[in-house]
This record gives structure tokens, sequence and C-alpha cells, in this order.
């Protein structure tokens, strides 16, 4: 087990909070010995109890997944990305920047049109190297024109800033982020983008086990694009809204309302089709039945999870994003049924799909720790994922 491992997170928080292992399991309605299983490394917690924990110790999931991994960002050259994309969120209501000459908008929206493309093909360090300058001519076109079209281009500009921030583990920027998405999409008048932007904020909530508010924001969210003009876009938001409250649902234990969900999303996804690039949110039928398998999941019925996977045709031309997450998850499945060779496969599909997005997930450490703990002698193969990772 990683030697700065989740448990041993948790066990120095709860004694920065003069706790003892009784009074943390209380406060989190968890027993006791998976309170000590937890802590010595024995026992994976699940999301859910990551995040009851995290409340428990008034602290962030990420504090408790080490997030973000400076050592490995350090290495890949990624970390000294962060701050001029902090920079360029912090001038947004400065005005026009008389020092900067944008290119036309039409280059402008191409150009982020380009930084979502590389986000979902995982290429990360692209993304992040051309935000910053991105942002400010944006922000400078905006309040120049002030037409609704420069407004949502520097929404969506904000949103790949979100998207960026949460895949490379630095969440504080990434709620930044969402708050200057939601301040240009207003301004657009834009209910599409501002249901956009409620949904992703429900999964910040999903990260923090804070279900109830999050299931309120998904709410607000069919609320909000409720108002923008029929149409794909439209069922596409919508849709996405539903797949997100879905997982919501499953995580708070209630299985009627996350069934639900997801054949509200079935039914928008037959009107659509395929549309992975509106909103680059890759909905379409794929993407409901990656949900239902991951709710499956999220309800330990693993082996109903692992038929519907089997069952998945991927396009070609989905977004390696997404689909790398979706082996990660179907890795956990096949780790928790006793296949951890299967599982393991996954986790190198992962990370041949998406390299940056695989190396700084959670949900790929916390497996490959476990896979690792639980085999005397780890391969040689393993034991290099676990090294790439940083999984000591």
């Amino acid at each position: 087990m990683d030697e700065d491992h989740i448990g041993r997170r948790i066990a120095h928080l709860r004694k920065l909070r003069h706790l003892t292992q009784r009074g943390l399991a209380d406060r989190a309605h968890i027993s006791l010995g998976y309170v000590r299983a937890i802590e010595q490394g024995t026992r994976s917690a699940s999301q859910s109890t990551l995040g009851t924990i995290a409340r428990a110790l008034s602290a962030s999931v990420g504090d408790l997944l080490g997030q973000p991994y400076l050592v490995e960002l350090q290495q890949d050259q990624l970390d000294g990305l962060i701050h001029p994309i902090r920079e360029a969120l912090d001038v947004y209501d400065l005005g026009a920047d008389s020092a900067i000459e944008p290119r036309p908008l039409a280059d402008l929206a191409a150009a982020g049109e380009e930084v979502c493309r590389s986000i979902r093909a995982t290429d990360l360090r692209a993304a992040a190297t051309e935000l910053p300058a991105l942002i400010e001519e944006l922000t400078t076109t905006a309040h120049l024109t002030e037409t609704a079209r420069a407004w949502a281009a520097l929404a969506t500009a904000y949103r790949s800033a979100h998207d960026v921030a949460t895949k490379l583990g630095f969440h504080d920027l990434a709620s930044v982020a969402l708050d200057r998405m939601a301040w240009a999409a207003e301004r657009a008048s834009n209910p599409a983008l501002a249901g956009l932007r409620q949904y992703l904020r429900s999964l910040t909530y999903l990260r923090a086990g804070q279900y109830r508010t999050g299931r309120r924001l998904a709410e607000l969210g069919q609320k909000t694009v409720l108002q923008a003009d029929p149409g794909s876009e439209r069922d596409a938001v919508q849709g996405q809204l539903h797949l997100g409250a879905s997982v919501l649902a499953a995580r708070d234990r209630d299985e009627a309302s996350a069934a639900g969900h997801i054949e509200e999303a079935r039914i928008l996804a037959r009107a659509t089709g395929e549309v992975p690039r509106i909103h680059w949110m890759s909905f379409g039928p794929t993407n409901v039945d990656v949900h239902h398998a991951s709710i499956l999941i999220e309800q330990d019925r693993y082996a109903r999870a692992l038929d519907v996977a089997r069952g998945i045709r991927v396009p070609e031309d989905w977004a390696a994003s997404r689909a790398a997450h979706h082996r990660a998850e179907i890795a956990r499945a096949l780790l928790w049924t006793g296949r951890a060779d299967q599982a393991f496969t996954q986790l190198l599909q992962a990370r041949q799909l998406a390299p940056q997005q695989t190396r700084y997930s959670p949900m790929v450490r916390q497996t490959v720790a476990e896979l690792v703990a639980t085999r005397r002698a780890a391969p040689d193969s393993l034991a290099n994922y676990a090294q790439w990772l940083g999984v000591r």
C-alpha cells in the first residue's frame, strides 16, 4: 500500500481534530472496525464513505485523496501551467484590457473548440498552455462587443478551465472557474450553458459526498435548461443532467430515482442519437449505457454492471477521456469480483487511451494500490504501473 495512503491521511486528520477512532466512527455513522481497517489500509473506502468521513473531519475529499499530486505534476511539468489559468480567471470583471489585441471572435471560438477537443483527447498540457491567453482575449472581446456569442465563448473557455483543474486535482480552482462560467452564461442569456454549469456544479457535490445538495442542483439545472429553445442542444444538456442525477441518487442509496433518471436520459438519447460534440458532453445512447453500468457499481451490483458493460460498443470517435474513465470504473467492478488480472487489463487500456488523465485519477490510484496490496509479490508490469502513478 502507498506509504501515504488514504488511511494514513484520515488518521492524521483525525488526530488533528482530537478524535479517537470511535469518535470518528460515531460522527461518520460507520462501524469502528471499518474505520480501523481503512486507516490500516486493509479495506477500501467507497466514494460515499470518503465523503462521509471528509465531512466528519471538516475536510475535503481531495484532502483525503492527497490531491493535487504535486510530485507527479512537477515531474510532468504541469504544475507551472496552473497559476496562469488562475490569473486569467481573476480579471473577469476588469473590463477590456487595452494591452491586448484579441483575435477575431470566430478565430477565438475555434480556438476554444480546439481546447475542448484537447481535453477530451486528454492532452491536458496543450489545453492548459492555450487557456490563459484564450481567456484573456475572450474577456477583452466580450467586454468590448458585449455580444451573446462572445459571452458564450468566454463561458465555454471558463468551463474548459474547470475541466483541466478538476482532472489535475485543483478543486478550489475548478470552483472558481464554475463561478466565472455562471457569470458569463448569464450575460450570454444562454440557458443551455447555465444548465450545463449546474450539471458540473452538481458533480462537485458528488465528489464531496454531499448528494442531497448535488441532487438539488441537478433539479435546478433541469428547470434552467428547459428555458432554451427546443432541439438537440436542450435535449443533450437535459439528458446529461439526468445522467448526473442518476449517479447522485445511486450514491444516496435511492435506487428508484437512479433508475428513473437513467430511463429519462435514455428517452432523450433516442431522440438525439450520438451527439458527442454538443458542449463536448459525449451525450447519446452509449453514455446512457455507461452511466447505467456506473450506477449498478455504486449499488454494489457488480455482476449486473459487468453484464451491461459487455454489451456496450463504444463509437470510434468517442472521447478518449470518457472511454478511459469507463475502463477505470469497470476495473473496480472486476477487482471487487475477484478478477484482478482482468481489472489490471482494463487499467492498461485506460492508460493507453488517456495517459495524463489516468495518471492523475484517484480512482485508478486506489485500484492499483488495492491490486498491489492483494498480492504478496506484484508482477513487474503492475509494479511499473504503480511506480508510474506514484503509488509506492
